[in-house]
């Protein structure tokens, strides 16, 4: 590991999603983005539904859209475990416009069938991927 980097590891339930060293990255945190540079000092810190933004050892950026989960800092690397995470490259614009307006739909009708709180979830994941996958 080069001293201007840090070891990374992104985590779903159903495998590792990046393991490599990276410069930096951005996480959406609980109380706010958060950015996480070599030497960060040790840090456990919740996530919500948002973009992650990596920078790897050769400066390219690589985005994923992330659910809730927890990042972890200790001795220069950083574990992020998530619910989902998607890379960029698989995300489906059409799919994710399509998601955004069912959700809005639901979310317009507030019928008692609804769950409104499942709904606003869905809407927050469609935005993200969209924001990711440059629409």
């Amino acid at each position: 590991m080069a001293e201007n980097t840090f070891k990374l590891n992104l985590v779903t339930p159903e495998r590792l999603v990046y393991g490599e060293d990276v410069k930096s990255l951005v996480a959406n945190g609980t109380s706010g983005s958060l950015g996480i540079l070599p030497r960060h000092a040790p840090l456990l810190t919740s996530l919500e539904i948002g973009v992650l933004s990596v920078t790897d050892k050769d400066g390219s950026v690589k985005k994923y859209a992330t659910s809730n989960g927890f990042l972890e800092v200790n001795n220069n690397e950083v574990t992020i475990l998530v619910e989902t995470a998607e890379g960029m490259e698989n995300i489906d614009a059409k799919r994710a416009l399509d998601a955004k307006e069912r959700a809005l739909q639901r979310l317009a009708e507030k019928t008692q069938e609804i769950d409104l709180q499942r709904a606003e979830l869905a809407l927050k994941k469609a935005i993200t991927r969209l924001k990711i996958s440059g629409n």
